[in-house]
């Protein structure tokens, strides 16, 4: 297999594994100038044809996450549910007042 085929393989991995809307948690940025901070949760809204993921992060910046350079895991049931919890409670609070 050569180098081209091996990259085009890698992006459409990326592209299965995280689908537009998949919410991660980036956990280090490797070489940017201004980097997200650690722990700071996105969601993708795409994946290119190198495999970076391009998110919106929960801060309000959009930026590229590298594989390879950046570290990033998704985000467990646990803290989908959760966040899907605290989402429910202040659209609850909104409609009370």
């Amino acid at each position: 297999m050569n180098k081209f085929e091996t990259e085009r393989r890698f992006a459409q991995r990326m592209k299965d594994n995280y689908p537009p809307g998949t919410r991660i948690m980036l956990l280090q940025m490797g070489d940017d100038p201004r980097p997200i901070e650690p722990n700071t949760r996105g969601t993708v809204r795409a994946v290119d044809d190198m495999g970076t993921l391009h998110c919106d992060f929960d801060n309000g910046r959009q930026l590229g996450v590298v594989p390879g350079e950046d570290s990033f895991r998704r985000l467990t049931d646990q803290e989908l549910a959760e966040e899907q919890e605290i989402s429910e409670t202040q659209d609850f609070g909104m409609k009370m007042q």
